[in-house]
């Protein structure tokens, strides 16, 4: 049965979409091959020979030629369909570009604004073996940060608020100075991800691996895994928080390479 258009799921109720339903369809694949060159003083990604764009139709150039391979093997690993997805470094590309060159103070400040609530800086008042993981993980970080950055910030049990000193906030601040949008676009990924400025920017100077990294942010969930088991819809949510957090972090490995 139908009303005013709506299909019936057969008790004479309207049939509610799924959330599958009401997602746009992805567009076509309307290339053969990705490809890069040469673009001023970097690299652009070429769509069977025509440069792409960002969503704000600016032109796609990027500083390292390693990037920029990496990009396009996205595109070229794309099917039928494009599934923005399943194109990480892209999309991060396109904030960097379209939003984060504009607006880098304001990127840097939101990236203070979590260093004042660093994950790094709540611990567990209970059990023994959570407060021990969690001093094993963060506490050489925090000891990294003072030391490299000369950024000392101060520890709480429990979940109530902490005032950090302005001095370790400012460190964090000096820090992100004068950082490029690609890699500013990335630390923020990372931090609002893994909830750590810390963190973040420990894998940025190459103290941590992007392993070690993840494990550091996800130290509590994976407690409560260990404890309670898993819940398919949250580890689906944390797969899809890991390619992120991940991408991230390769872009800050490949902007290394400016060949």
């Amino acid at each position: 049965m139908t009303r005013n258009g709506e299909t019936s799921n057969g008790n004479g109720a309207p049939k509610i979409p799924g959330k599958d339903t009401l997602r746009p369809p992805l567009p076509k694949r309307f290339y053969n091959a990705a490809s890069v060159e040469p673009r001023g003083e970097g690299f652009t990604v070429l769509l069977d020979g025509r440069g792409i764009r960002t969503p704000a139709k600016r032109e796609l150039v990027l500083p390292s030629e390693a990037l920029a391979v990496a990009i396009a093997a996205e595109w070229q690993a794309q099917g039928e369909h494009i599934d923005p997805a399943s194109m990480p470094l892209t999309r991060l590309a396109n904030v960097a570009i379209d939003a984060v060159e504009e607006r880098k103070v304001d990127v840097a400040d939101d990236i203070v604004a979590f260093a004042a609530s660093d994950l790094l800086c709540y611990r567990a008042e209970s059990p023994d073996a959570l407060v021990r993981r969690q001093a094993d993980a963060w506490n050489p970080i925090l000891a990294w940060a003072k030391e490299e950055l000369a950024a000392d910030f101060k520890l709480r049990a429990g979940l109530m608020p902490i005032a950090q000193p302005p001095e370790a906030l400012e460190a964090v601040r000096s820090a992100l100075a004068g950082i490029d949008a690609l890699s500013l676009a990335a630390l923020h990924v990372m931090t609002t991800i893994g909830g750590s400025a810390l963190l973040a920017l420990g894998r940025w100077r190459g103290r941590l691996s992007v392993e070690d990294a993840w494990a550091a942010a996800t130290i509590d969930e994976t407690w409560q895994r260990e404890q309670w088991g898993t819940d398919a819809e949250a580890e689906a949510e944390a797969a899809r928080r890991r390619v992120d957090f991940e991408a991230a972090s390769a872009l800050l490995d490949l902007l290394r390479s400016r060949r």
